[in-house]
């Protein structure tokens, strides 16, 4: 009798295990994204609507889950390579695809159409939601940049003052036979001679 209730426990606990182990295969979000409160399951069976699959190609873990169609929006889960859920819309451009996303806000969520496939049938164009401010804005600061900026300041080109001319002395050819005076070199000689043959004379007559 007392092993009675440990057997029921027994059965129980492992109609639990079983029971988990043959759910459906959910989507999850990452620690650092907000989880979903309900399970996303793998749709299964005959699609009765658009399908967008995860591309298995895609190079990446996993594909973001965002609150807009748009880099800029809010992180709000993750969808694993391979995964279908339910396509509800897409963007004006067909950039974004709006798809089911139990646990969010809304339980809708956005994903870029470059990494899913898209069957079933187009996605109708919804209206987007309301444009979200950045959380960082890029300020200017003058302060900072005029830190880098060089001014020259003007100078004024020196004025060009003309030298005076330059004054080339000149020289004139002395004649050869002419003193610097002008007497001729000749008329000097002679002179010389005929002074030489008077003190010869007058010193033969003053010896007799």
């Amino acid at each position: 009798m007392k092993q009675k209730p440990a057997r029921i426990l027994a059965l129980l606990l492992v109609l639990l295990v079983v029971g988990m182990m043959s759910l459906p295969e959910s989507v999850y979000a990452l620690p650092e994204f907000q989880l979903p409160t309900g399970s996303i399951p793998t749709v299964t069976g005959t699609p009765t609507g658009a399908i967008a699959t995860v591309r298995t190609d895609m190079g990446e873990p996993f594909l973001n889950v965002r609150s807009g169609p748009g880099a800029l929006y809010e992180k709000i889960g993750v969808l694993l390579p391979g995964q279908s859920v339910p396509a509800r819309g897409q963007s004006p451009k067909g950039e974004y695809i709006l798809v089911e996303y139990p646990g969010v806000p809304g339980g809708v969520g956005w994903v870029s159409a470059n990494y899913v496939v898209v069957t079933g049938g187009t996605p109708p164009v919804v209206e987007l939601p309301p444009t979200i401010t950045p959380a960082v804005t890029a300020t200017f600061d003058p302060t900072l940049a005029a830190q880098f900026i060089v001014t020259i300041e003007p100078t004024r080109m020196p004025t060009f003052t003309e030298p005076a001319p330059i004054q080339v002395p000149t020289y004139s050819d002395a004649a050869t036979n002419e003193l610097v005076s002008g007497i001729p070199m000749g008329l000097v000689i002679v002179v010389l001679l005929v002074m030489g043959l008077m003190a010869g004379l007058i010193s033969f007559f003053q010896s007799r």
